[in-house]
This record gives C-alpha cells, sequence and structure tokens, in this order.
C-alpha cells in the first residue's frame, strides 16, 4: 500500500526496467485513485489509466472524446498521488495537433506518469473497440510522436503510439503505421483492435522486433481473449486490462442497490466492513503519522 510518506523507487525508471524484463507486464486499468490502490493491493507492478473508466467515472458518459485534456491529467495527477506503482495514462490523442501534444505531454509528466499513451484518431475520438471511427494522416501523427519526444523532460517517461488503423484501412495500413511512429521515436506500439489471433499474430511477427507492443485485453472489446501464455508466446512487452475494475464496481454497485430497494436495507455481507475499509485506505497509517508528528 503506497504511504502518505512514500518511500518507492523512480517509477519511470521501475517502469522501463519492467517492461524490459522476460514476461510481458501486466496493468490492470483504474478509473480512480481508489481502484489504482486496489490495483496496488493486489500485488501488481503498474497500472493503467483508462480513458474509458476516468470518463464513465467523472461523467458517466462513453468514451466518445467528452473529457478535456485538463481533466484527464487530474485524473491522472490524482492516481500517481495514491500509489507506488508506476501508472501509464492513456492520453487520448494528445488534445489537438502537434503543439497540443506538447503541451499534453509536459502536463502528464509533471503530474508524475511513468508512461503514457497518444493515438492516431480524429478528435473528437473514440473508445478502440467502438464503431465509427476515423484517423488522422500517418504522416501528422508522425509530427505528432516527434513532437512528444522532444516535449519530455524526463528520458525514461515512456511514450506509447497507438493506431486505430485497423478499423478505417486494415491491418496492413496499421503494421506500416506501427513502424512510422517507432521510427519518430514511440518507446512502445499498441495496434488497437484487431479482431483476430491470425491479425494479432501477424501483427506480433510484423512489428515486435520494430519496438515492444501492448495488447489491449478489452474486457468485453473486440479483439480476441488471449491467454497470457500465448500473449507472452508472441512476444508482447505490456498487457492492460483497462475496464474490468470498472466493470467489476459497476455489477458490485447495482448489486447492492438492488438489494436495498427490494428488502428496504442494503445487503453487506458480500462488501467489506467499515472497519475493513477504513484499514484498505490507509487509516492506520493516517493515525501513526498524526501520533509522529504530533505536538509536545
Amino acid at each position: 500500500m503506497a504511504g502518505l510518506l512514500s518511500t518507492g523507487s523512480a517509477p519511470r525508471a521501475r517502469l522501463r526496467a519492467l517492461l524490459d524484463g522476460p514476461a510481458p507486464l501486466v496493468a490492470p486499468g483504474a478509473y480512480d485513485a481508489l481502484s489504482a490502490r486496489l490495483v496496488e493491493q493486489a500485488g501488481f507492478d503498474a497500472v493503467y489509466m483508462t480513458g474509458f473508466g476516468t470518463t464513465a467515472s467523472l461523467i458517466g458518459r462513453p468514451d466518445v472524446g467528452l473529457l478535456t485534456g485538463t481533466e484527464m491529467v487530474d485524473n491522472a495527477r490524482r492516481i500517481v498521488a495514491a500509489v507506488d506503482l508506476p501508472v501509464i495514462a492513456d492520453a487520448d490523442t494528445g488534445y489537438g495537433n502537434a503543439l497540443n501534444v506538447v503541451r499534453t505531454v509536459q502536463l502528464y509528466e509533471q503530474a508524475g506518469v511513468a508512461g503514457l499513451q497518444l493515438e492516431d484518431q480524429v478528435l473528437p475520438k473514440k473508445c478502440g473497440h467502438m464503431s465509427g471511427k476515423a484517423v488522422i494522416g500517418a504522416d501528422e501523427m508522425v509530427g505528432k510522436m516527434r513532437a512528444a519526444v522532444e516535449a519530455r523532460r524526463d528520458p525514461d517517461l515512456v511514450l506509447i503510439a497507438r493506431t486505430d488503423a485497423v478499423a478505417v484501412h486494415g491491418v496492413d495500413e496499421a503494421i506500416v503505421r506501427g513502424r512510422a511512429y517507432a521510427a519518430a521515436g514511440a518507446d512502445l506500439l499498441f495496434v488497437e483492435a484487431p479482431t483476430s489471433e491470425e491479425d494479432v499474430a501477424r501483427i506480433a511477427g510484423e512489428l515486435r522486433g520494430v519496438a515492444p507492443l501492448v495488447f489491449n485485453w478489452a474486457e468485453g472489446g473486440r479483439s480476441p481473449p488471449l491467454s497470457y501464455d500465448r500473449i507472452a508466446e508472441l512476444g508482447f512487452g505490456l498487457v492492460i486490462y483497462p475496464i474490468g475494475t470498472l466493470l467489476a464496481a459497476t455489477a458490485g454497485i447495482r448489486s447492492l442497490l438492488a438489494g436495498l430497494k427490494r428488502d428496504g436495507v442494503p445487503p453487506l455481507s458480500a462488501v467489506p466492513t467499515f472497519d475493513e475499509f477504513t484499514a484498505l485506505v490507509g487509516l492506520p497509517e493516517v493515525q501513526d503519522l498524526e501520533q509522529r508528528f504530533a505536538g509536545p
């Protein structure tokens, strides 16, 4: 559990070390600080700030480009402050052109993220597993990636280039774009929403020697739900599970509210007790600090 007085090592260097490991790094999704703390307490080594989940939790709406960069950065800052894990954050399209990307990267870096993801969709974007997406020209995205590389102050900040070209132009174009984005300086490549294991394997075979690859295990999305062993066999370096925590929280809340509506009392047998929850969010640590810093 992250302490209020954190003693963790530099998260960006730690993320790079984890990505250099022999097996794919698993980064479950978090949509707020509490879900990020739960990811950490479960024993994972990194957390992924989901744009889909951030949108749903902040405004109760779908991920169709409704949030501003400021709102996303604010959420990233809160998540970073809550955990000692490296945080990889969705930065959507960078919220504009290459100049906007410069500011976006600087703000995310100031927020303390260890890595961030930029994609080549037209603004306003949509969730990568929705229909009706459109992508900007590859040359424009190359310029945005070059801007991101020059904008970062810490060379350990991990930059992930995502292409949504599979749904728009097909796998061939996505592979071409991946190579171009790596040449522009992307540290990892993220080909979004291939719809078959054959396509996933082809993308991995073509690109894994170009840069480390991201697999989006989007719960209920368009990509096949491959096993971790298969993902490792294909040579991916990072696996994100973006919305499972959000879906689980939604199911739990709906169940509790249904029981309250039906019975007139909330069904508390399946939820943490008050004391368990306050311990989970760090009350004992706060009490220790109160004693430590109490006056004479």
